[in-house]
């Protein structure tokens, strides 16, 4: 088969023939052939290890035909590098087991250099891209400083982020030293997966919907920004045509004027907005992510169609629409159920796009 470029093209904004598609954690848990891998090593062995990475990232582009693969690792990857104890805790998800809560901790907070403390990313990367060459293009990507920030002062996984919003509010200036420790590391991480092969990159603000309007504003939108100010320049100087950058806000769909701010080529969305509102609200000049439940991949075919068919009639003929789930998927969805779903968004794209093709971008 030819080269599948239809991802690359929607994230350049350009007119496809059909919508593209893939999943966030679409290489994971709810693959039995993952679960296998997964019995054998540690979650962080696993990333660790190119070999291992390198087959669970091609896992979904060879037995679900997604139309984009995602580098099989996690976000606090570089936490180590930092000077952070990261451990993924059976059941628990990760701990970090000396999180931050001092003027001290902030001080002794390393900005991790991509090279020497996640060189196994981007050895990973450049043998991806060599297995890709003939298949589909190669997603990077990095967690957004206030995600990175939460996990590291939490030091696990919350929904009331007490102690982040503590010193957001409290500490501004601690606040700021720390959130720009992360943007530091995030740019230097992203740019270097860049240099090592990635063709587009998504930077994951996951947790960022659990603050207000007025506290993004003002305490995570200038360090979201400089993050993807820094490395879209950087791939404009990288790539030819540069390295389109995913912008991610999981739960900001209240905010949408101020995530636009923060920028990126693309914006994701999750599925608590209809789209036929995100395609008003987002401005042309960005691309669109989104934005079916997960839980979608649950319901009976019928209605799994008539729900992706009404986000496409939502999204017409706009460029630069990427379809995918409004999180990640289930750990329970069933492989069969994925596949489905993607033939149906390239059928329905299809009929709806009316055969645009690369001379109408």
């Amino acid at each position: 088969m030819p080269y599948n470029d239809l991802f690359l093209r929607a994230a350049r904004r350009e007119a496809t023939e059909r919508t593209p598609v893939w999943m966030m954690r679409q290489a994971g848990r709810y693959m039995a052939e993952y679960r296998e891998l997964r019995a054998k090593y540690g979650f962080l062995e696993m990333c660790r290890t190119p070999e291992l990475v390198v087959e669970v990232t091609l896992q979904p582009v060879d037995l679900i035909g997604v139309d984009a693969a995602i580098m099989f690792s996690d976000i606090l990857i570089s936490f180590p590098g930092m000077g952070l104890d990261l451990e993924f805790a059976k059941g628990e998800g990760p701990v970090i087991h000396n999180p931050i809560r001092s003027a001290t901790d902030v001080e002794e907070l390393r900005v991790a250099d991509p090279h020497e403390t996640t060189g196994f990313v981007m050895e990973s990367l450049r043998i991806l891209r060599r297995e890709l060459a003939d298949k589909v293009p190669l997603i990077g990507f990095a967690g957004a400083p206030f995600t990175l920030a939460s996990y590291a002062i939490e030091g696990h996984g919350t929904r009331d982020y007490e102690h982040t919003k503590a010193l957001m509010w409290v500490e501004p200036v601690l606040w700021d030293a720390l959130m720009n420790k992360f943007a530091d590391t995030t740019i230097a991480y992203l740019n270097a997966q860049i240099d090592a092969g990635a063709q587009v990159v998504q930077l994951f603000d996951s947790w960022v919907g659990y603050v207000a309007p007025r506290d993004y504003e003002r305490s995570v939108l200038p360090y979201s920004k400089r993050v993807i100010d820094e490395v879209t320049s950087h791939g404009r100087k990288a790539v030819s045509g540069g390295v389109p950058l995913i912008h991610f806000a999981n739960g900001a769909t209240s905010m949408l004027n101020l995530v636009q701010q923060a920028g990126g080529d693309v914006l994701g969305v999750d599925w608590r907005l209809d789209m036929r509102h995100v395609v008003e609200t987002i401005d042309t000049r960005f691309g669109i992510q989104g934005n079916i439940d997960p839980v979608a991949l649950f319901a009976p075919e019928a209605e799994l169609e008539r729900m992706v068919a009404e986000i496409l009639e939502a999204v017409g003929t706009r460029p630069g629409h990427i379809f995918n789930l409004g999180h990640g998927i289930h750990k329970t969805s069933d492989p069969e159920k994925a596949r489905t779903m993607i033939r149906l968004v390239h059928e329905h794209s299809a009929r709806i796009r009316g055969g645009c093709d690369r001379s109408q971008a």
